[in-house]
Order: structure tokens, then sequence, then C-alpha cells
């Protein structure tokens, strides 16, 4: 497809997301403010919160394994490689780094978060 097309199409589904968006009704029954009432019996929260803790913790595991297994084959690729391999090696670490990083700050991070948000009550 020529650019001219490509643009046409874009603005064409821009504008037809936009309308979408503005097309959106909501009807909403008669009520007071005071005829909503909170639910505070809410049962299962730690069984989500352990669920969900146990998910973070598999993914994190299997993110730091593999982050040192592309390591360990990067650098065994590093050392046997030629000037021009090591170059190109060189510039395919720096993303690397940056994941792995991420990775291993991640979990963190979130810790730090959850305990800031769950010590505000």
């Amino acid at each position: 497809m020529s650019t001219k097309t490509m643009k046409i199409l874009m603005f064409i589904a821009t504008a037809v997301l936009v309308m979408a968006m503005g097309a959106s009704v909501v009807y909403g029954a008669n009520f007071s403010p005071t005829d909503v009432k909170a639910n505070t019996s809410v049962q299962g929260t730690e069984q989500i919160k352990s669920l969900g803790g146990n998910i973070v913790g598999i993914i994190q595991t299997v993110g730091i394994v593999l982050a040192v297994v592309i390591l360990m084959i990067l650098g065994i690729k590093y050392m046997m490689g030629s000037a021009e391999e090591k170059a190109e090696y060189k510039k395919t670490m720096i993303p690397y780094i940056v994941g792995a990083v991420l990775i291993f700050a991640a979990s963190t991070i979130a810790n730090v978060v959850y305990q800031f948000a769950s010590g505000i009550k």
C-alpha cells in the first residue's frame, strides 16, 4: 500500500474509534446515594493474595533463571567470537542488561509499593 492510502486508513480508523468512544450511553436506575450499601464482608482476599504472590514468585524465578542462562550463553559466544562478533554481542547486551535489571528490580519495586499501599489506611 502506498503511504497516502495508509494515512487515509489510519485517519478513518482513528475517527471511528473517537466516535465509538463518544457513542457509549449509560442508563442509570433511579436510586438515591443512601440505597448503596458497601459489602464489608469480603471473603477470600487472603487466598487471592496468596495465589497472586505464588504466581508472581514463579514468574520471577523463571525470569531470573532465563536471564542467567542467556547471560551464560552470551558470555560464551562473546569469548569465542571474532572481533566483529564481539562488537555485535556488545550491541545485543545493552538491551539484555536493561531487561535483566528490570527483572531483578521488579520484585523489590513491587514489594515497596505494596508495603507502602498496605500501610495507608
